[in-house]
């Protein structure tokens, strides 16, 4: 064995798959949606910019103007490959604003575009996620209304990243918000998870798993509008993406001092993303999704709601998977199918980076 000295350990030079708390500098896993995200939120970017608003947290910022509750969102995309099986960046840019104003209950009107372009990077690819993203606003029924080009350097970027930012009215007597979350709560989520984070993953990385997993970017305003017409009396509303369905529930238990139960055996898992996060030992709780939600649905609401999704195509697999819970507040915790019990943490970072 080679001699070791305190001069060949370099604990700078170290990796981890899951990054260290006290990193001086930034790692992926802050740009991740777990723990990493929320600390690089609370202790550099919520002191510096103060205001009420933005300490919702939420998916998107609740706002009025001139008598007119708002929904304001933004967000950025930075997912490699530019195209994927069931998607591009163009697609994600729209449905993932779209989402995050839905899960305030608006309906999106007018979207804002920046384009941040590398040197080099091909006319027609820039061309080809133009026009996905013009078809992704046609189909979810939002104007793009105004937007920015930039250019960088070559090797000073990733050939595309976006940003896009949205805006929307939220309906009379809408009140999404985790703070709302009471025990007895249903939880329900529109359909099966982790489908998008593996259909990157594969693509990524030149996997396969025998069959082809597409993401399942969507938008979602049209499922939530058939949810509200059930009754405008939900309590909160999450598309779990970065982070996955772990993230999501985490959040709302530690906004709402509930705890959560889920029955593992319940959250619909299909069989080629089980496989395949076995094959590269990943959990799918914690796998991006880019066209589902969850929902935390009063008890006495939950089977009508649930029947309302069940009708709508994007929630024809919707299924009720636990309940918020007095125990253990603003703890996850699941039933297994040897009747025993495992917290679900928050992440700490993202099993997958670069998804959206």
């Amino acid at each position: 064995m080679p001699e070791t000295t305190t001069d060949t350990l370099d604990p700078a030079a170290w990796t981890c798959p899951a990054p260290l708390r006290d990193q001086p500098r930034i790692v992926m896993g802050h740009g991740g949606g777990g723990t990493l995200s929320a600390e690089l939120v609370q202790h550099v970017f919520a002191p510096a910019f103060g205001g009420e608003t933005l300490a919702q947290f939420g998916d998107s910022a609740a706002l009025t103007l001139g008598g007119a509750r708002l929904a304001f969102s933004t967000d950025s995309f930075v997912v490699r490959p530019l195209f994927f099986p069931g998607g591009s960046i163009g697609d994600l840019a729209v449905n993932g604003t779209v989402n995050d104003l839905a899960m305030s209950g608006a309906r999106a009107a007018y979207l804002s575009c920046g384009f941040i372009l590398e040197e080099g990077v091909e006319l027609e690819t820039v061309s080809r996620v133009a026009e996905a993203l013009g078809a992704a606003a046609r189909a979810a029924g939002v104007e793009v209304a105004t937007g920015d080009t930039k250019v960088v350097e070559s090797g000073r970027g990733d050939g595309i990243y976006l940003n896009t930012a949205g805006i929307g009215l939220i309906p009379e007597g809408v009140d999404l918000r985790p703070q709302r979350v009471v025990p007895g709560d249903v939880v329900i989520v529109s359909g099966p998870v982790g489908v998008h984070g593996v259909a990157i993953m594969s693509v990524r990385e030149g996997l396969e798993f025998g069959v082809e997993i597409e993401s399942d970017c969507a938008a979602l305003g049209g499922l939530v509008e058939a949810m509200l017409a059930v009754t405008p009396d939900l309590h909160v509303l999450r598309d779990p993406t970065r982070g996955g369905l772990a993230a999501s529930l985490n959040e709302i238990a530690a906004a709402s001092g509930a705890g959560v139960v889920l029955t593992e055996r319940d959250v619909p898992v299909p069989p080629a993303v089980a496989n395949a996060c076995a094959v590269l030992g990943l959990d799918p709780f914690y796998v991006a999704n880019e066209g589902k939600l969850v929902a935390f649905v009063p008890r006495e609401h939950a089977d009508a709601v649930l029947a309302a999704m069940r009708a709508h195509p994007l929630g024809a697999q919707a299924v009720i998977i636990g309940e918020a819970v007095e125990a253990h507040p603003g703890m996850v915790v699941a039933r297994t199918g040897l009747g025993g019990t495992r917290v679900v943490d928050m992440p700490l970072g993202e099993q997958l980076p670069r998804i959206c």
